[in-house]
């Protein structure tokens, strides 16, 4: 048989498929995946829309504009194609800690007129760091602060909280960690490890559960999103402890167990989450929702988790980007942020990221 020698073409096999290196993974690139329910996931194609983002934690949309916020203390805004990173001037100086900066950011409703929006960061005070909402108003391309609307907000090395959003009854709902406190989490009196409600101006509304106090869930470890359903129900994401990460549905009023409960575990009076990572690690952030089911950014996880609220199934629809700080869904489109550059990811070339992913090529 003529040709090439049985061993020269074992030997090109070989060197070809067993010792290239395996590509770098493209962001367009399809591939099957496995989530945690054994079943096979197509991997999606993510557009990339920005580039060279700084630490950002939270995504804005409003019309075809995109604001996002810089844990460093920036607001990025994208339009037609052009981004510009606008500068925050604060009442105090964004805290250093680790975790720490400028984190929850929210468009006022009617920011097209008022030019309005709100936001939490940690500062620090004679050395000790704290939390604090206030809102902002962009004039003369700056965002300033306008209005302190609660301060003393619980903070620490770790566990800040911070992610916020207008509910569809119109409050702002603000989510504060339990500063690596844990008791706090359950003390009516302390701020921290709790889901807050608000008026706009800062004010509490009557109908909050517990009279005059912000307090609208307690027992929370470092909750990181939230989201709510078309019949209004509310969900959050949290951070457990060494693993035993949770996705809950928050009512009002409700007491969520940390420190006394994680996981699977029950007590009377303690609410138990809808999903639960068990001895697996997702460190989940920012949350929304779309169809039945829930969208949460991993950060340890690496990956856009979607829980599916019918059949309990969790499955991965975006992976192999790093991390993964926020998620926001307009329409049928499913838009995210990497979170490469928060000193605990690898970042590569143009990170971090926000990414755009059409939900009907699921």
């Amino acid at each position: 048989m003529k040709g090439i020698p049985l061993f020269l073409l074992f030997l090109t096999v070989f060197w070809l498929g067993g010792c290239s290196p395996e590509p770098e993974r493209s962001v367009d690139q399809k591939e099957e995946a496995i989530d945690a329910s054994g079943n096979s996931v197509r991997q999606e194609k993510a557009e990339v829309i920005l580039t060279d983002l700084d630490v950002p934690w939270t995504i804005q949309k409003t019309g075809e504009e995109f604001y996002i916020s810089e844990r460093t203390g920036s607001i990025v805004h994208w339009k037609n194609g052009e981004m510009k990173r606008q500068n925050v001037e604060l009442g105090k100086r964004l805290s250093q800690n680790p975790e720490a900066g400028l984190l929850g950011f929210v468009l006022a409703p009617n920011f097209e007129t008022s030019h309005l929006a709100f936001v939490y960061y940690t500062y620090e005070q004679n050395g000790n760091p704290k939390n604090r909402v206030v809102s902002l108003l962009f004039e003369n391309d700056r965002w300033q602060e306008k209005r302190v609307l609660l301060d003393g907000i619980p903070s620490g090395t770790y566990h800040h909280g911070g992610r916020m959003k207008i509910g569809p009854d119109g409050k702002l709902f603000v989510i504060t960690g339990d500063a690596h406190q844990d008791e706090i989490a359950q003390e009516m009196q302390s701020l921290g490890g709790k889901i807050l409600r608000m008026n706009l101006d800062g004010s509490i509304p009557s109908d909050n559960p517990f009279p005059n106090s912000y307090v609208y869930s307690l027992g929370h470890r470092n909750p990181q999103g939230l989201a709510w359903d078309e019949d209004g129900q509310l969900y959050s994401s949290e951070h457990g402890p060494s693993a035993h990460d949770e996705i809950n549905a928050i009512k009002p009023g409700k007491n969520y167990g940390w420190p006394l409960i994680t996981g699977d575990e029950t007590k009377p009076g303690l609410e138990s989450p809808l999903f639960q990572s068990g001895d697996d690690t997702w460190a989940p952030s920012g949350i929304d929702y779309h169809e039945d089911t829930i969208y949460a950014a991993a950060l340890r996880g690496q990956a856009v988790k979607a829980f599916h609220l019918k059949t309990k199934k969790i499955n991965n629809v975006v992976e192999g980007l790093g991390r993964i700080r926020d998620v926001l869904i307009d329409g049928n489109y499913l838009y995210f942020i990497s979170n490469n550059t928060d000193g605990r990811g690898t970042p590569r070339e143009g990170d971090d990221k926000l990414y755009r992913m059409d939900l009907l090529s699921k």
